[in-house]
């Protein structure tokens, strides 16, 4: 039977793991090729890892 490991890092819930997108803005520039912006997800700043917080971390004596 397969063990379960724990992941060292957390996927952001906000961008589930696809931190930066390509988005279209419609139309075409002079070579022909489509013109994009890339957007990244705001809670993770383009990382796709949920940062650890305060709370999250543990004080071990």
């Amino acid at each position: 039977m397969s063990q379960h490991h724990p992941t060292s890092a957390q996927v952001c819930p906000n961008c589930a793991g696809f931190p930066a997108v390509r988005v279209s803005l419609g139309g075409r520039d002079r070579t022909g090729a489509v013109r994009t912006i890339t957007a990244h997800c705001p809670a993770c700043h383009g990382i796709g890892l949920r940062r650890p917080t305060c709370a999250d971390q543990q004080v071990t004596a």
